[in-house]
């Protein structure tokens, strides 16, 4: 019998109305670092997660009388079963943070204070990238404020240019004669040849070759490693670039990227736990702990978590710097977007499977890591294919009376409701907004089918899965569309849409059960998503001139008979905005002067509160700029984010 028998629709929303009550009363109010507190919190919301999975499995199955419904009920149930013990996991790792800002400045003037520092040499990494790309991670590379250091460009891509552009600017060039491994591959020829080094390095340095490392970065990170059991120190990864649904649905100015939540919050807490990881780039990794395991490993696409994995192994571990100290790009298009997430799938599965798994008694991985392993693993599998289930679903009830959740509006309100707005609350006060559930689940729905290909290819064959590199700097410089996804995000759009006007104005031979309320309540949704999914897949001009970081300095502006200090609002390696009215007309040229910089430039534009200025770069004040850029004192971040300006973004999107 229902729990919820005899109920109207006002009793059955009281439970989340209580909830919603108590987080706006509580949560503003308590420390969100507080390990105390984050328990409490999460282990509420999980108490209310597991009261409505306790529902769906006991009370919501279809009757085995027919065999159809009961089956494809028992399948949804048991991937919905799956995803919500992974989102258990991985909650009750959010019960803990940690912060190790203050024990870099603790550890830095005793780095600093030693006779002999520790030589760092810093590998970029590189396959196809083009000049403009790396010749900023370079300049920025030699900007270090770290004492004792060297660069190498590791080029898989044997580019005479690029060895041209290495001697021009005093760093060391290394190439080989084949790809094999890919990246994995190419970092263990470097090492190779540092071995044999009269100077041996005391660490390596991983950077991608399109992040470009602060002043601060080497300095920072080697202070963490100074106790001979650290064989990693990770920072993450920032992005200076939108990804592709920021620029496609225009969020670039409220939404952040989508990895600021894994880096901010969930690596934070792994790191609390001991159980941080290795991300490739960004990274100071103990050099004779690499060589003790035989360099990076090669038996997984995803070769920066298994070295964290082997490492542990041997008795180092991985610790976490959570500070912005490396800017590069996220990827620009949705095919790279899902591309790069269908990687990481893939080489998760890779690792499961391989000597390092979760379920291999004998590699001496702590229990920790192995719980998160299995974590991780369900995540790529059971919660995409989850997302994907929730779209097909419904359209299969209100099109063809495929009953897999038999239930009626009354239960589902009395045990769903509280649990969506807990998690809403809880999640929106943990992570200070950076999880939406709708962003959520259209990040999850653009790449969930190239997330499943690759899951079931790992598990189908671990071995022999190429590395496909994430490509970085294309041309973005026109609007086209992505028509392969497009075709299947409209294909799963125009069936939902078919299957509400099915149910509800064509098909009058067959009576409307309650559940046809719940599967129209999520059809609706399914809509708004998929029809998100398709504006993402127009891919819209983006400015390749040079991202623009948002800056507040003086500048002094000087011509023939005048001079003038301005202030700027945002800078880029071509030009900056100031505002103000522009002392002469457009076309005119100047002298700028700021932050020591003097270069020539020309007024190009007028704007509605200011002008903007192109430079005339020499080879010295390009340099300058770029350094200035990459200081830290430039940002193109999100700091605040607010849901009604998402909405109303989306909304403009959209409807415009």
């Amino acid at each position: 019998m229902s729990a919820a028998a005899g109920m109207g629709y006002a009793d059955a929303l009281l439970p989340a109305l209580i909830v919603a009550l108590l987080a706006t009363a509580i949560l503003p109010w308590v420390n969100r670092n507080n390990t105390i507190i984050r328990t409490c919190a999460i282990l509420f919301g999980i108490a209310l997660g597991w009261r409505y999975m306790s529902w769906r499995i006991f009370d919501t199955l279809p009757s085995a009388d027919d065999p159809l419904n009961f089956t494809t009920g028992i399948i949804f149930t048991a991937v919905e079963t799956l995803t919500m013990i992974g989102a258990t996991i991985s909650q009750l790792f959010l019960t803990r943070t940690r912060n190790r800002s203050r024990d870099a400045d603790r550890n830095i003037p005793r780095l600093l204070a030693q006779r002999d520092l520790p030589k760092v040499d810093v590998l970029i990494c590189t396959y196809n990238e083009d000049e403009s790309i790396l010749e900023r991670t370079i300049i920025g590379s030699l900007a270090s404020t770290y004492p004792n250091f060297r660069v190498w460009v590791c080029d898989d891509g044997r580019r005479a240019w690029l060895k041209a552009l290495c001697e021009h600017h005093g760093v060391g060039y290394i190439t080989r004669e084949e790809n094999s491994h890919a990246k994995a591959g190419n970092i263990n020829s470097a090492l190779k040849k540092l071995a044999n080094l009269d100077e041996k390095p005391d660490f390596v340095s991983i950077l991608d070759a399109d992040f470009v490392p602060l002043p601060s970065f080497l300095t920072r990170a080697v202070s963490l490693a100074l106790d001979a059991d650290v064989g990693v120190v990770q920072t993450p990864q920032h992005f200076f670039n939108p990804d592709p649904v920021q620029s496609n649905l225009a969020l670039t100015r409220v939404w952040p990227d989508e990895q600021r939540f894994f880096f901010d919050i969930v690596m934070a807490s792994k790191d609390a736990w001991n159980a941080a990881f290795c991300c490739g780039t960004s990274s100071v990794i103990r050099f004779d702990a690499l060589q003790r395991i035989g360099g990076f490993p090669t038996d997984s696409v995803t070769e920066d978590y298994l070295l964290s994995l082997r490492l542990r192994e041997k008795g180092f571990r991985t610790v976490y710097l959570n500070e912005a100290l490396s800017l590069g790009l996220a990827p620009e298009g949705l095919a790279e977007y899902s591309g790069q997430r269908s990687r990481w799938a893939l080489g998760f599965v890779q690792i499961c499977r391989g000597p390092s798994g979760p379920l291999r008694l004998g590699n001496k991985l702590p229990i920790v890591d192995r719980i998160m392993l299995c974590e991780t693993f369900l995540h790529w599998s059971a919660t995409h294919l989850f997302r994907l289930l929730g779209v097909v679903v419904p359209a299969l009830y209100l099109l063809f009376g495929i009953e897999a959740v038999h239930a009626n509006v009354i239960d589902a309100i009395w045990y769903l409701a509280p649990f969506l707005v807990a998690q809403w609350a809880i999640f929106t006060w943990l992570t200070e907004g950076r999880v939406l559930p709708l962003m959520t689940d259209l990040y999850q729905m653009l790449c969930s089918m190239d997330v499943l290909k690759a899951v079931v290819s790992g598990l189908l064959k671990p071995k022999g899965q190429k590395f496909k590199v994430t490509a970085k700097g294309g041309d973005r410089s026109r609007h086209f569309v992505q028509w392969p996804l497009l075709r299947i995000f409209g294909t799963l759009l125009a069936i939902t849409m078919l299957g509400i006007a099915n149910a509800f104005l064509m098909d009058q031979s067959r009576p409307l059960a309650e559940s046809s309320a719940i599967a129209l309540f999520w059809s609706w949704y399914n809509i708004v998503v998929l029809t998100l999914c398709c504006y993402v897949c127009s891919e819209q001009q983006q400015r390749r001139a040079g991202q623009r970081f948002e800056m507040d300095l003086p500048v002094r502006l000087s011509a023939k008979t005048s001079s003038a200090v301005y202030r700027a609002s945002d800078i880029s390696v071509s030009g900056m905005h100031l505002l103000g009215n522009a002392p002469l007309p457009i076309g005119s040229t100047v002298n700028a002067h700021f932050a020591g910089i003097d270069v020539d430039a020309h007024i190009r534009r007028s704007t509605t509160n200011g002008f903007g200025l192109e430079f005339e770069l020499t080879e010295q004040t390009k340099a300058q700029v770029l350094q200035l850029i990459f200081s830290g004192k430039a940002s193109t971040a999100v700091t605040q984010i607010k849901p009604h300006l998402v909405a109303k973004a989306l909304a403009a999107r959209v409807f415009r």
